[in-house]
């Protein structure tokens, strides 16, 4: 009925019970409940600058953390621990 991605399975789920509820109320009305997440990063475009923004936090991360690693061993020295 749904896979086991909680994108996927929740609107079946709402369906599924907005669709029982009904029912039980003796409605012939339905209620169509769809997913469609990251409809707009369908665009080539919109691919490239995210990708371009994902590798620039990459590089600014893979730049600041060494340092962090070395300070932190410098600091270990100093108190000998």
């Amino acid at each position: 009925m749904c896979g086991a991605e909680p994108v996927n399975c929740f609107p079946v789920l709402v369906n599924t019970l907005s669709n029982t509820f009904l029912r039980l109320f003796n409605s012939t009305a339905q209620i169509r409940v769809w997913s469609n997440p990251f409809s707009g990063a369908q665009s080539p475009a919109v691919k490239h600058n995210i990708f371009i923004i994902c590798l620039g936090y990459m590089l600014v991360l893979a730049a600041g953390l060494p340092p962090h690693f070395a300070v932190s061993s410098v600091e270990d020295y100093k108190v000998k621990s």
